[in-house]
């Protein structure tokens, strides 16, 4: 049986090469695919704005776009809130001691199903569809990525999901680290795909490199911690004499699949390098503020370098980062035009980077996967793609996200959750964090 779903009264914003196009119109889905696409007059619907047909969702002049992309989360930190936590935390490295590193140590096979429930949860309401995931959990290691796999596919998400393989546990550990992305790059499938995670330089050992350097070909990239804080790069001169980039070029790590993230110590001399291997760069700015390691300088950063957005763990909301990246970046010093540049090529690198691992991802066109999400944003004036990016800025990413539908099924429905569950889950959620709590006491 076919399942079909009609969109009506939209404003369709396709992306169409490096441009968006907003147009006034219709959806019609059948089998999760976007069967046609319907022009219509704007000033006829104004007339008579609730007319749909029996059956239709009425987005009553809203915006409709692609879903957002998640280029680095963390599900595995979404149970850290209100921890008792110990320790001094006036440093970067102390805040992972005294945090992260005994938080992932903590985690079992129960806290990471919860925290990938929440990560879901948290994922929809701020239409994140596509998550690509840097997870740790060092004493549950084994089949920790697939736990995560089936959660995100219960709630109808697709992921690139690796492990984050370090020494900073033992040696056998990090075999364990690269041996779980390996497993799971076996495992991939239409709607699972894997990267080969690593920590960071400073935790990493040139004979784990090497290893890496033997598992990784032309099909995946590494998603890697790149000079998020100066003791990044301090750390890793001291364990190797060599800066993290040098370190991933001369083991040849680097590829165009590849995720840097944080770039805010970066040097010129990386950049080349980076540039060289066609990687990306994944900026996580509200983190980068809340572990006061820097920010970083948008106007240092090569035009060629793949530029990504991804939030750390600390949320889901893509949409408010976005808003912060280009509020910080005029806050830099750059015009107006400057920044308004800096954010579409932003859009449009994130569009081409998540077709590497999902070349069906949508640009809302006839015949493609119809996974889209509706903004509570009506726009107030008229809107083209001329003036696309004014609103996208200052009204669309202000708004919440009403509805989400992903292969032609509505996730989220008029801000409500389509899995009739998600309250049991949510009492989970919650069981699974005090036993953390508990347990870090």
């Amino acid at each position: 049986m076919k399942n079909n779903l009609t969109i009506e009264n939209a404003w369709i914003c396709s992306v169409v090469e490096t441009e968006v196009i907003p147009f006034f119109g219709d959806l019609l889905i059948t089998s999760g695919i976007i069967s046609k696409i319907r022009p219509k007059n704007f000033f006829s619907f104004l007339k008579n704005p609730t007319r749909v047909g029996k059956d239709s969702y009425n987005a009553f002049g809203r915006v409709l776009t692609i879903p957002n992309v998640n280029f680095h989360d963390h599900i595995y930190s979404r149970l850290a809130k209100g921890l008792p936590l110990k320790g001094k935390f006036d440093s970067f490295q102390n805040v992972l001691k005294n945090l992260w590193w005994k938080l992932d140590r903590a985690l079992d096979r129960d806290m990471i199903k919860a925290s990938a429930q929440a990560a879901a949860i948290d994922s929809i309401q701020n239409g994140v569809t596509y998550i690509f995931d840097h997870h740790s959990s060092q004493s549950e290691i084994k089949n920790s990525l697939n736990v995560i796999k089936n959660v995100l596919d219960d709630f109808s998400l697709r992921g690139v999901l690796c492990f984050e393989t370090t020494d900073r546990n033992s040696s056998s550990s990090a075999v364990d680290g690269l041996s779980e992305n390996v497993s799971f790059l076996n495992d991939a499938n239409e709607n699972f795909k894997a990267m080969l995670g690593l920590h960071a330089s400073f935790t990493i050992s040139d004979e784990t490199l090497l290893e890496a350097k033997k598992v990784l070909g032309k099909n995946w990239g590494i998603h890697i911690h790149v000079a998020e804080d100066e003791s990044d790069n301090r750390l890793s001169m001291e364990y190797s004499g060599a800066l993290p980039v040098s370190r991933l070029k001369k083991y040849k790590l680097m590829n165009d699949k590849s995720i840097l993230v944080h770039g805010v110590h970066l040097q010129q001399k990386d950049y080349l390098k980076i540039i060289e291997a066609d990687s990306a760069i994944a900026f996580c700015l509200d983190s980068n503020m809340n572990n006061s390691v820097g920010m970083p300088q948008f106007t240092k950063i090569p035009n060629p370098i793949p530029l990504l957005i991804g939030t750390d763990g600390m949320h889901s909301n893509i949409a408010r980062s976005f808003k912060q990246l280009f509020l910080i970046s005029r806050n830099q010093g750059m015009s107006s035009e400057q920044s308004f540049s800096l954010i579409k090529k932003i859009y449009f690198d994130q569009n081409n980077f998540v077709k590497k691992y999902f070349n069906d991802f949508t640009s809302l066109m006839e015949k493609e996967r119809a996974d889209f999400i509706v903004w509570d944003y009506v726009p107030p004036t008229p809107i083209n793609k001329e003036n696309f990016w004014g609103h996208f800025i200052y009204g669309i990413l202000e708004a919440r996200i009403l509805s989400v539908v992903q292969k032609g099924k509505f996730l989220m429905k008029n801000f409500q959750y389509i899995n009739e569950e998600i309250e049991e889950v949510r009492s989970q959620i919650f069981q699974e964090g005090e036993r953390l709590y508990n347990k870090l006491k």
